[in-house]
């Protein structure tokens, strides 16, 4: 009886480690839309560490200036593609 429970078990512990859903080698395709989302969020991350050090004084303030510029201009143009990409419908798919 202890044979089959742990043949059973050890079934189990296969199926749930290799299921596909859990594969870590399994990646689902990405959209444009969402490669500008991710995209995005590291641009905020970035201009928060940005503020953080300059208030901390680890910039001048030309280079924070220079720097967050930069930063802006390219959320900018990563939220401008997401909108016109939005507009067209390629954004429809469901977020999980």
């Amino acid at each position: 009886m202890g044979a089959i429970a742990g043949i059973a078990l050890t079934i189990g512990l296969f199926a749930f480690i290799f299921w596909p859903e859990k594969n870590p080698f399994f990646q689902a395709d990405k959209t444009r839309i969402d490669y500008l989302r991710e995209r995005k969020e590291v641009i905020y991350e970035n201009l928060r560490d940005l503020n953080f050090e300059y208030l901390a004084g680890k910039y001048p303030e030309q280079d924070y200036a220079e720097q967050r510029a930069a930063l802006e201009d390219e959320a900018a143009q990563v939220i401008g593609e997401m909108e016109t990409l939005e507009q067209r419908g390629m954004g429809a798919r469901s977020r999980i």
